[in-house]
């Protein structure tokens, strides 16, 4: 379900929030457990087994790793941890990782001439990446004594479950949202003032802009080789940058928002990322959560930057072709992060993210560093290597002719005009995110802004989505 459907916009999404001001206070995380799993059945169907039999074992797991009984047994507790960790990463390999293995198998044994093997074919749980990583992130907190073990199945399934971020994050760490699971004495009016201009601004950002120009990167991505021009790569490049910010910030935004109308407050996901003048500084801005949760539980673990030069950048590689292969199980995946990883090591080398910035170099590299960005989601877009070599050659080197008519179709004034707007985030200052300062309440302009964004540009919003534009959130794939 998604959060930009009519039925979650029309039904789901308010019948949920009369019930949470209608209901006892005792009864607030009961509602959102329940009504989180009734989210997920609409969207997966049986896989809901496959998440609940993931929230018994980890749940269990804490329990047994914050045990009184075991706090003296070290052995005993790391090999739970152990165990459980293995348990999770097996659920993603085998459901998300299988397929792609059997193929690269089945390939291989093909070219060697030993005969055919059987190829996996899974359908892909959605959300699977994400509760994942949080079923992770919470065995190895309490593990690690930086929390109690969760001793309510109420509290737990609304960690694991909360529908505002199952689907495609932000990732929240059980550490960052503990101490809010409990509370039920939140105020109700006040969250959602907070969080309704938050999530209406998500929402403009999805179906607005995102949306609009999606057919346009569609048409521009599914060209031909032999078809592809200059103008058509360059343009399909800068769409597709302006649509997976504008969509996946846009989901983040309306999850931010959708929890504080619950009265839980997530971590920030995005910050102004095209404002990066590093690739090292990009990551810092782009899809928060995730960095942070590889630096905490793989680099960190690793051994970080504690080991030596060489070791550093090995554990900076390695995260990062881990972190494209979480994106999907496919070689496209696999070298933008590995791509990502190496100019990371090679900034680190240059000191190029700790030299003095002045206004004109401080363009230059932010201009730089988005160019660096955007042939990397030429990879991450493309359906394969091939395709996404043959992309970037048409981009840096000149190759003239006609529009094909499949793009010149989608080549309207009005996705240009999105894709020109969108492209100004790029010049905007580091510290401005539209989100954040929505909920500010010690600036003037403030108020009139969350008046604009619900009275204005969330209803038409709403009309793009009953008008059927809207598509399913890139993340959902992930």
């Amino acid at each position: 379900m998604s959060f930009a459907a009519p039925i979650f916009l029309w039904y789901f999404m308010p019948a949920v929030l009369v019930l949470y001001w209608i209901l006892p206070r005792g009864s607030r995380n009961i509602l959102l457990a329940a009504a989180s799993l009734a989210f997920y059945l609409y969207g997966a169907g049986p896989y809901i087994f496959l998440l609940l039999a993931c929230i018994a074992v980890n749940f269990m797991a804490g329990i047994l790793v914050d045990s009184d009984s075991l706090r003296d047994r070290e052995n005993t507790r790391r090999s739970i941890l152990i165990l459980a960790i293995v348990f999770d990463v097996a659920v993603l390999a085998i459901w998300k990782y299988a397929g792609f293995a059997s193929r690269q198998i089945h390939e291989l044994s093909h070219a060697l001439g030993t005969g055919s093997t059987p190829i996996v074919a899974l359908a892909l749980p959605i959300g699977i990446s994400f509760f994942t990583f949080h079923h992770l992130s919470y065995v190895v907190d309490v593990y690690r004594h930086s929390r109690h073990a969760q001793r309510s199945p109420v509290q737990f399934i609304t960690y694991i479950a909360m529908f505002p971020q199952l689907i495609a994050g932000p990732i929240v760490r059980y550490h960052e949202i503990a101490e809010q699971l409990p509370d039920t004495k939140r105020p109700r009016s006040q969250d959602f003032a907070e969080g309704f201009p938050r999530f209406a601004w998500g929402l403009a950002k999805k179906v607005i802009i995102a949306d609009t120009v999606a057919p346009l990167v569609n048409a521009s991505f599914s060209t031909s080789p032999d078809q592809l021009t200059t103008q058509v790569a360059w343009i399909g490049a800068l769409a597709y940058a302006v649509q997976i910010y504008f969509d996946f910030s846009g989901y983040s935004d309306m999850a931010i928002g959708l929890a504080r109308m619950f009265g839980f407050q997530l971590p920030e996901n995005f910050n102004r990322p095209y404002s990066a003048n590093s690739v090292t500084d990009f990551w810092r801005r782009w899809h928060m959560s995730l960095s942070r949760w590889f630096r905490d539980y793989v680099y960190i673990p690793l051994g970080g930057n504690r080991n030596g030069t060489f070791m550093t950048y090995r554990n900076l590689i390695l995260v990062f072709v881990l972190t494209g292969f979480w994106h999907g199980a496919a070689w496209t995946f696999l070298i933008w992060g590995l791509y990502h990883g190496l100019w990371l090591v090679i900034e680190r080398v240059t000191g190029w993210d700790k030299r003095e910035l002045t206004p004109v170099t401080l363009a230059l590299r932010r201009l730089a560093t988005f160019l660096i960005v955007l042939f990397g989601w030429v990879i991450f877009r493309a359906n394969s290597l091939s395709y996404a070599l043959h992309y970037i050659k048409k981009m840096v080197i000149y190759h003239g002719g006609l529009i094909p008519d499949a793009v010149f179709v989608e080549l309207t004034r009005q996705r240009l005009v999105m894709v020109t707007l969108g492209m100004l985030v790029v010049l905007f200052p580091a510290g401005y995110v539209t989100g954040r300062l929505l909920q500010r309440k010690d600036t003037r302009w403030a108020t009139p802004a969350r008046l604009g964004v619900v009275g204005v540009i969330a209803p038409y919003a709403a009309v793009l989505v009953a008008a059927g534009t809207f598509s399913p959130f890139l993340y959902f794939q992930f």
